[in-house]
């Protein structure tokens, strides 16, 4: 009798994870076709296939740059909505999903500045968006747009950094941070197998339908641990448009995005050494955006970052600048595209 309901509850146990197996397959394919369609896929070296998005005209003569944005670790192209659709209206522009986040490829490379920064050009001449750029990046994309600067200066007119990284306050230069890292691995390891049977879908999606209960589970930060990393992320996430949050449920349901996740936070080590020893951009304009709330960035790290850098501090802002204040991530780009045309059509006369 006890072999009997044994065999029974593994029965059920199994039909349960296939169902949720299908439930989740099903819903992955229908989030694809039903948020997908303001943007294109388009194909890079060994068949990987990169999300892009793109608004604003292009200027024929090409002599207004256009504006790229990289987004932060975990984030995508939604990052930059509200801000692309406003940059949008005095330039053309592009924003992505990086391989291994968002509708693109998983990513089969480590996700170090120099591997994205590679994609990426290989992206934009596949998909025909012709430079000059002017490169804005937030966190993570900010070391991504550095090295892009680095290897491809021809193609750039401005940078725009949005509170980058600091390579100092991460391992191995900043070991203290390693169980930061560890936690993420940890809490990616717990709910990869959720998102594969569904639950992971089915918890996301409760939880952007009640955000107002949302807010208030995690809007006292605890001390240590996942709740206070969940409650972060989504105190951010409220701060997007809310047409978008059912994509951002969308792709947090995907088992490809914590493979994604993975790859990023497992490459922070390597991104920290490549960028730690990177050489200074040349002869190209910098701004880079600084939260007030944040230590300012010495005379001596703009100077790594590169030779002609200009410091803004964002007095009512915390790491995600373009949610908190969208206006001066919106001024400072409308600057650069300006003074970036007029040096193109000055050094044509």
């Amino acid at each position: 009798m006890n072999m009997q309901i044994t065999l029974w509850v593994l029965s059920f146990i199994v039909i349960l994870a296939g169902a949720g197996i299908v439930y989740q397959l099903a819903g992955s394919n229908r989030d694809r076709r039903r948020y997908s369609g303001a943007g294109r896929w388009v194909t890079i070296g060994k068949g990987r296939c990169i999300y892009i998005r793109e608004e604003g005209l292009r200027q024929n003569g090409a002599s207004r740059p256009t504006v790229l944005f990289e987004s932060g670790i975990g984030a995508t192209s939604l990052n930059w909505r509200q801000v692309q659709q406003a940059v949008s209206q005095f330039a053309a522009t592009a924003s992505y999903d990086r391989i291994g986040m968002g509708f693109s490829s998983p990513s089969r490379t480590a996700r170090t500045p120099v591997n994205i920064a590679r994609e990426l050009h290989d992206l934009l001449e596949e998909a025909g968006v012709k430079p000059p750029y002017v490169l804005v990046g937030h966190s993570f994309g900010g070391l991504v747009m550095r090295r892009y600067a680095l290897l491809f200066p021809k193609e750039v007119a401005g940078v725009v950094l949005v509170d980058p990284m600091r390579c100092e306050d991460w391992p191995p230069l900043d070991p203290s941070k390693q169980a930061q890292i560890e936690l993420g691995k940890r809490l990616i390891r717990y709910a990869t197998p959720f998102a594969f049977c569904g639950v992971t879908r089915l918890a996301v999606t409760s939880a952007f339908r009640h955000a107002g209960k949302m807010k208030g589970r995690f809007s006292t930060p605890a001390k240590q641990g996942g709740r206070h990393v969940i409650g972060r992320i989504t105190h951010e996430v409220r701060k997007m448009p809310r047409e978008v949050w059912p994509v951002v449920a969308a792709h947090w349901s995907r088992p490809g995005f914590y493979a994604g996740m993975r790859s990023h936070i497992e490459s922070i080590p390597d991104t920290v050494r490549e960028m730690h020893i990177a050489e200074p951009i040349r002869d190209i304009p910098i701004t880079v955006l600084t939260p007030e709330k944040s230590k300012p960035l010495s005379e001596t790290c703009l100077n790594q970052i590169g030779d002609n850098v200009r410091q803004v501090i964002a007095h009512a802002s915390e790491h995600w600048i373009h949610l908190d204040e969208p206006e001066l991530v919106v001024n400072s780009i409308q600057t650069m595209v300006t003074n970036a045309t007029a040096a193109k059509l000055a050094a044509t006369v």
